[in-house]
């Protein structure tokens, strides 16, 4: 395996991460404390072609690799402190737009893929329900064949995105009794009859990425924005939680990276009886640990990743990348308080944020639990 990047990927990286700090930062503590989505920032990356990376030219996109992708949203989760944007962008890339690229007809292509890569389009991606949340495919979200249209009936929860969305991916079944195999998707644009955004919903952390409940009442869809055929969207959500579970951290390794930079900048500074607070074991310890955690995430990162460039099945290291990234954030963003001590618990420190941001990291994409359950059944147990 050779993770090494080119200096093409290399440059491609550095001016993203120089770019993510110059353009994205400026007033994002104001934009925080109002959970307001940073729509110019969410302009600006498409204009640096980061929405589009993964989908090919003839659509808009760059038709990078996984690699290449994730090298670059690691080096925008390095350069840029505004967790719920890159957020935001990562739902939109995996859940809206991985789907319509590798099951959608060429029309649809041809008509949404464009405008989701160069930002004039939002996308969602709605599957959760109050009912079901692990239990993905139990859903009571119906879809109605009538004629030419499907009209669909339900509602939907912790949906990112939803309130600035142009285009969800939407689940639904077209029989209860089939389970996992009645499981169908539809692409819903905002203005079709019927479907409404009930409410945005507050909570702890990635406050710019908003998130809403879905309801959709006898909502009209045309036969021609199903994606996929009639079941299969069992074989679609698990192509694109392949592709989630293995990439949407990598901004987090970036985060991680600029932890472990500042910690050690703050231990050299912070003097306490009479010298810097790195040369107590108590503390160099916590920042090596954290360091080791990235480096262990990084590596399965790229491991994840060059095996999808390669073209190999990455059901378990997705899982186990989704699983050991996430918990680590965590952690790394726990020791970073620890060692900033009062200082880390104060906003104006900005490292309680990361701790808050990274908290979701373990329940979105699949739980801790399932991605250990989903390994376990891959080992043989």
């Amino acid at each position: 395996m050779n993770f090494a990047f080119s200096d093409e990927q290399t440059q491609l990286r550095d001016s993203v991460a120089a770019f993510a700090a110059e353009k994205l930062n400026t007033g994002y503590a104001e934009r925080e404390e109002r959970s307001e989505f940073n729509a110019a920032g969410w302009k600006e990356c498409a204009a640096m072609g980061i929405q589009g990376l993964p989908i090919p030219e003839a659509y808009g996109g760059s038709d990078a690799d996984a690699m290449t992708t994730v090298g670059v949203l690691e080096s925008l989760g390095y350069g840029c402190k505004d967790n719920g944007l890159i957020f935001s962008m990562n739902a939109h890339m995996w859940t809206a737009e991985m789907p319509l690229l590798n099951f959608g007809t060429e029309e649809q292509k041809q008509k949404y893929l464009p405008g989701l890569c160069d930002g004039s389009l939002i996308g969602g991606n709605a599957m959760s329900e109050p009912g079901a949340g692990s239990d993905a495919y139990g859903l009571a979200t119906t879809a109605e064949k009538r004629g030419d249209r499907y009209i669909i009936n339900g509602s939907k929860v912790f949906i990112t995105n939803g309130t600035v969305a142009d285009l969800v991916v939407v689940f639904a079944t077209i029989d209860p009794k089939l389970g996992p195999n009645g499981v169908t998707a539809f692409l819903v644009e905002k203005d079709f009859p019927g479907f409404s955004v009930a409410r945005k919903v507050a909570k702890m952390g990635l406050l710019t990425s908003p998130m809403a409940e879905l309801f959709f009442e006898n909502c009209e869809v045309p036969e021609e924005n199903r994606l996929g055929r009639e079941g299969a969207g069992k074989n679609l959500f698990i192509d694109s939680m392949t592709w989630e579970r293995a990439c949407i951290l990598a901004s987090a390794v970036g985060s991680m990276q600029r932890l472990v930079e500042t910690c050690v900048s703050y231990a050299n500074s912070r003097k306490q009886f009479g010298q810097s607070i790195g040369k107590y074991q108590m503390v160099s310890e916590k920042i090596v640990n954290m360091k080791m955690r990235l480096e262990t995430a990084r590596s399965l990162l790229y491991k994840a990743a060059w095996l999808k460039t390669e073209g190999k099945n990455i059901f378990m290291e997705a899982a186990m990348a989704k699983l050991h990234i996430s918990e680590s954030w965590i952690a790394c963003a726990q020791d970073a308080i620890q060692i900033h001590g009062g200082y880390g618990y104060m906003k104006e420190f900005e490292v309680e944020r990361e701790l808050r941001d990274a908290t979701a990291s373990t329940l979105y994409s699949g739980t801790s639990e399932i991605q250990r359950t989903i390994i376990a059944a891959l080992m043989g147990l």
